[in-house]
């Protein structure tokens, strides 16, 4: 189910050490991840007040001043030609968070991580992995946000593009799903990537397991606004890797 509304109006990623997290399902604690300024302790930013030059930004850093759409764990600017729709699953919940611009899909998901190291780099091997299972044709990439994954994904009528990007924040992960020609091309669509650019994470004190979906959530006011024109929705693939 979806709805959606018309808006009115070189990389983040530290490595990941050694040690492998596909089996750590607990809340550790948790570091944020490098941005585009040399690495800082962790905590670094928060401890000092310092703002990053540009997010994904974490609530305790979100610069005031700009009109989201909030949806709970995710913030989201309300930008001129973008429209929101999000994807609901049979029991109501919402699964993530879709933007709108032109021909082009920007899907935006958020997942707890651990405060000790990132995780983007094995997410990123296991999505690879996925794609290639799906005969596409996947290569590695280096964009606005870090290291990505670029592909194209055979479809009934031909090739979906897609562009994966994710960001690692103190004790979550963006994950950043760039469909249509914004996938080859991020100047098609350039007020996709100003949402992710001004996007702000909520995570919330709750412990939670590694990788598990931050809740996305719906005001009475924004579900009305959306609801005002759930009928207006294109065919939507979804992203490869389940969530």
């Amino acid at each position: 189910m979806f709805f959606s509304r018309g808006s009115r109006s070189q990389g983040r990623h530290a490595r990941r050490s050694a040690a492998h997290l596909a089996h750590d399902r607990n809340d550790r604690p948790d570091a944020s991840a490098g941005d585009r300024r040399p690495p800082a302790p962790a905590g670094a930013a928060e401890a000092t007040g310092a703002v990053p030059p540009t997010g994904p930004y974490d609530a305790s850093q979100a610069p005031p001043g700009v009109r989201r759409w909030d949806l709970g764990s995710l913030k989201i600017p309300a930008l001129a030609g973008v429209q929101l729709r999000v994807e609901a699953a049979a029991d109501g919940s919402v699964r993530r968070a879709i933007l709108l611009e032109g021909r082009s899909a920007l899907h935006l998901v958020a997942f707890a991580a651990p405060r000790t190291e990132p995780i983007w780099d094995e997410v990123r091997a296991e999505l690879r992995a996925s794609l290639l299972a799906q005969r596409a044709e996947v290569e590695d990439a280096v964009g606005e946000f870090g290291p990505e994954l670029r592909a194209r994904v055979p479809v009934r009528d031909g090739f979906a593009l897609l562009r994966l990007a994710g960001v690692d924040g103190p004790r979550w992960l963006v994950r950043a799903d760039f469909h249509g020609p914004a996938a080859l091309d991020p100047s098609t669509a350039p007020q996709l990537t100003a949402c992710l650019r001004g996007l702000v994470v909520e995570r919330g004190p709750e412990a939670r397991p590694v990788r598990e979906p931050l809740p996305l959530r719906l005001s009475e006011a924004l579900t009305g606004e959306l609801r005002g024109r759930a009928g207006e929705v294109p065919h939507s693939r979804p992203s490869p890797g389940g969530r």
